[in-house]
C-alpha cells in the first residue's frame, strides 16, 4: 500500500515537473534571447526569427489594440507596405527610441525615398511627421489581449520573484525530491530482497537441520 502511495505522488510530482518545464523553459528562452538582442543592438526592437512582441502603451489604436496588449509584429521591406497597414516603427518626433504603432493612410515619396503618413485609429489628427522608410520596425500580425500587462510585471522586481525564481526553486525542488524517492525506492527494493535472501537461507538451514536430525535417527 505504501509502495502504491509513493508510485502515485512520484507520478503527480512528474507530471507538475513536465507542465513546469514545458512552460518555462520557453518562456526563459525567449526571454532570454531578447535580452542578449536588446544589448548587443540597442538600436533595433529585438526579434525572434523575424517577429517582433512589444507592449502597448496607449489607446492611440483602440479598439483594434489596447492599451496593455502585447503585439506581434514582422519585419517587412519597405516597398511592401500598403496603405491600411498598422506598422510599428521609430517615432521619428521622438527620441529616437520609442517605437509607435499606427496606421498608414498614406505613402508618399520624397526625394526618391519612400515615406509613410500615419495615424492612430483613436486620434483625431494624423501623426505630424512623415516616418522615414529607415524607421520601420515592421508590421502589425496580431495581439494577445492584457499579455503586456503580465510581461510588464514580469520585468518587474516581484515579477521576476515569482514568475523566475520561483519557478527555477520549485524545479530544482522537484528534481530533489525526485531523487530522494527514487532513492527511497531502491533502498526499500533492496532491503525486501535482503530479507527474503535471509529468509532463504534460514529456511535451507532449517530444513539442512532437519535432515541431518533424520540420518541421525
Amino acid at each position: 500500500m505504501a509502495k502504491e502511495k509513493t508510485s502515485v505522488s512520484h507520478k503527480v510530482l512528474t507530471v507538475i515537473g513536465t507542465i513546469l518545464c514545458i512552460i518555462l523553459v520557453p518562456i526563459l528562452a525567449v526571454n532570454l534571447t531578447l535580452i542578449v538582442k536588446s544589448y548587443t543592438n540597442a538600436e533595433e526592437v529585438p526579434d525572434i526569427g523575424g517577429y517582433l512582441p512589444m507592449i502597448v502603451l496607449t489607446d492611440s489604436m483602440y479598439p483594434e489594440i489596447e492599451s496593455g496588449d502585447l503585439i506581434i509584429c514582422h519585419t517587412i521591406k519597405a516597398e511592401d507596405v500598403k496603405v491600411d497597414d498598422v506598422i510599428s516603427f521609430f517615432d521619428p518626433a521622438g527620441n529616437g527610441t520609442s517605437v509607435v504603432t499606427h496606421r498608414v493612410i498614406e505613402i508618399v515619396e520624397e526625394d526618391g525615398e519612400i515615406k509613410f503618413r500615419t495615424k492612430g485609429d483613436f486620434n483625431n489628427t494624423e501623426d505630424k511627421e512623415l516616418v522615414p522608410a529607415e524607421n520601420l520596425v515592421g508590421i502589425y500580425q496580431s495581439r494577445i489581449a492584457g499579455a503586456g500587462k503580465i510581461a510588464m510585471f514580469m520585468q518587474s522586481t516581484a515579477g521576476l520573484i515569482i514568475c523566475v525564481v520561483l519557478p527555477i526553486v520549485l524545479l530544482v525542488g522537484y528534481d530533489i525530491i525526485r531523487r530522494r524517492i527514487y532513492e527511497k525506492n531502491k533502498q526499500s527494493d533492496t532491503d525486501a530482497l535482503l530479507a527474503e535472501l535471509v529468509a532463504l537461507k534460514a529456511e535451507k538451514a532449517a530444513k539442512e537441520a532437519e535432515n541431518a536430525e533424520e540420518k541421525a535417527e
